[in-house]
């Protein structure tokens, strides 16, 4: 695979980032229902990882499904990651929980830039995405009690508009309109996807 695509993003990477235009996009409306969003708000910080790697001339990253036993967002779709340890740095906390969530060693991993990072009130956590890459498809293995099923979407498939939808629904009792990336018939809607929001707009300058 030509690392074009990398040097691409990497350059893309050191640009003004989307942020909040992008990542707002996927918030549920009417706002009236939910705590005003400060994205400078310090929180909880925890970091994820965005891992790209090269198969069948694209380039692919991956989501994993949450399982019911984990402490926080039960069954929702995410990224690899969580909560940064004491001492440890944010690039290293993200690394070390794409480890221990899917099996991917850090050492094989390059990271190359960051997304912008957000508050989170439902969770009190700061969000600090990461985006690396890896020369092959690696081998996973999956943390049974954190994560149900690893989900592997190919850009090519991501970058197509109909991938974003909205859905109506209820929450805490009243209709809301909730955005959502459709992926490998999965919903992927709050925090993950407003990270997905921004990542699309990026690479929508360099594909």
């Amino acid at each position: 695979m030509d690392p074009l695509f990398i040097k691409n993003l990497i350059q893309q990477l050191e640009q003004p980032l989307p942020g909040k235009s992008a990542q707002m996009s996927m918030m549920v409306t009417p706002r009236l229902l939910f705590p005003k969003i400060n994205f400078d708000k310090k929180g909880i910080p925890a970091a994820v990882l965005i891992l790209l790697f090269p198969k069948n001339n694209d380039w692919y990253f991956y989501l994993t499904k949450r399982t019911d036993t984990v402490d926080h967002h039960k069954g929702q779709i995410s990224f690899p990651g969580g909560v940064v340890e004491n001492g440890e740095s944010l690039e290293n906390a993200a690394l070390r929980e794409t480890w221990e969530e899917i099996g991917v060693k850090e050492d094989k991993i390059q990271l190359i830039g960051a997304l912008s990072s957000f508050y989170i009130p439902v969770s009190g956590f700061e969000m600090f995405p990461y985006i690396g890459w890896i020369k092959e498809e690696p081998k996973t293995i999956i943390h049974e009690k954190e994560v149900d099923r690893i989900i592997s979407v190919s850009l090519k498939t991501f970058m197509y508009d109909s991938t974003q939808k909205t859905k109506k629904d209820t929450l805490r009792g009243f209709p809301v309109n909730i955005p959502y990336f459709d992926l490998d018939n999965e919903t992927v809607w709050g925090a993950t996807s407003m990270i997905l929001a921004e990542f699309k707009a990026i690479l929508k300058e360099i594909l």
